[in-house]
């Protein structure tokens, strides 16, 4: 299936500066990074340690960077990253990294130590978008001297810590703006043809191909499918176009793709996708489904 021609650049040709400028200039703010991510990480701050890491060029006192990180941090435990925002578009990324700290963290202060990430690409939030201003997808750009201003700050951020992870939790979303807006968009920027594929209903959970991790990925599906549906295969036996491994799971490459997933290392590493335009669902149950993806995890890995 394509889409019709994107509105912006010339069919076949990748996009030029003044294309990319046509582009921004078409992204508005349409919520606030302030009244829906920073007054929740404020209000953990008797949890964690609220650590600023950065701040977007964009805009330096709209766009900090923040990390929560284990207030009674123990070196003697292991240590799980979770990630939230890498597209801002992804709702339930954002909020479910910042109920799991809320609500579900302090069952396992005693197991692990936290490093959590809520939101990485705060314009992305507040414009509802994949890409970042210079339109590059930051969940293709965890490289050395990435371009991508948050991936850069992310990266900078863990390798200052200088510890080793137990585990990472890439909280993310599928949704039919991948299809309307975000590919199109894409195949328009780097001048090829658009193919979309299948959107799939429900949840489902991406492996790192090099190091599947096939028993921890079930134990996720396990524990989010008591509060939600999980998606099935279509036809081909696919979703988004990649083989499923079993069910609910495909992997990919992740340092491969320079994906978020991948970044960081750890022995076990999971990217949630949620489906929050499934008529089946509503926005408080995506978030309870991201929450429950962690602690499906963590209770295999720690039990």
């Amino acid at each position: 299936m394509q889409n019709h021609p994107y509105p912006i650049g010339t069919p076949g040709q990748p996009w030029t500066e003044k294309d990319k400028a046509q582009w921004l200039q078409q992204q508005t703010v349409k919520r606030e990074y302030a009244d829906e991510v920073l007054s929740k990480i404020e209000a953990l701050a008797d949890s964690f340690d609220v650590i600023q890491y950065g701040a977007l060029p964009y805009d330096e006192k709209r766009y900090p960077l923040y990390a929560l990180k284990s207030l009674n941090w123990n070196d003697e435990l292991p240590n799980v990253l979770v990630t939230g925002g890498v597209h801002g578009y992804e709702t339930s990324g954002v909020q479910g990294a910042l109920r799991f700290a809320q609500v579900a963290a302090p069952a396992y202060q005693e197991k692990c130590n936290f490093i959590i990430l809520p939101c990485i690409s705060p314009w992305g939030y507040e414009t509802i978008n994949r890409w970042d201003q210079y339109a590059l997808d930051p969940n293709r750009s965890f490289f050395e001297n990435s371009p991508a201003p948050e991936s850069a700050a992310a990266m900078a951020f863990m390798q200052s810590l200088n510890i080793e992870l137990l585990a990472h939790f890439d909280l993310h979303e599928t949704t039919d703006t991948d299809n309307s807006e975000f590919r199109p968009a894409l195949a328009a920027r780097d001048g090829v043809t658009n193919h979309n594929w299948n959107i799939p209903d429900g949840f489902y959970g991406v492996g790192d191909s090099e190091n599947p991790q096939p028993a921890f990925q079930k134990a996720i599906i396990e524990s989010v499918e008591k509060v939600t549906h999980i998606a099935p295969a279509d036809t081909d036996g696919k979703l988004i176009g990649k083989t499923l491994e079993q069910k609910g799971v495909i992997n990919y490459d992740k340092r491969k793709l320079f994906l978020c997933g991948g970044f960081a290392g750890g022995q076990y590493v999971t990217t949630t996708e949620v489906y929050p335009d499934s008529s089946k669902v509503d926005d408080e149950n995506c978030i309870v489904a991201q929450v429950a993806a962690i602690t499906g995890g963590l209770d295999y890995i720690l039990g």
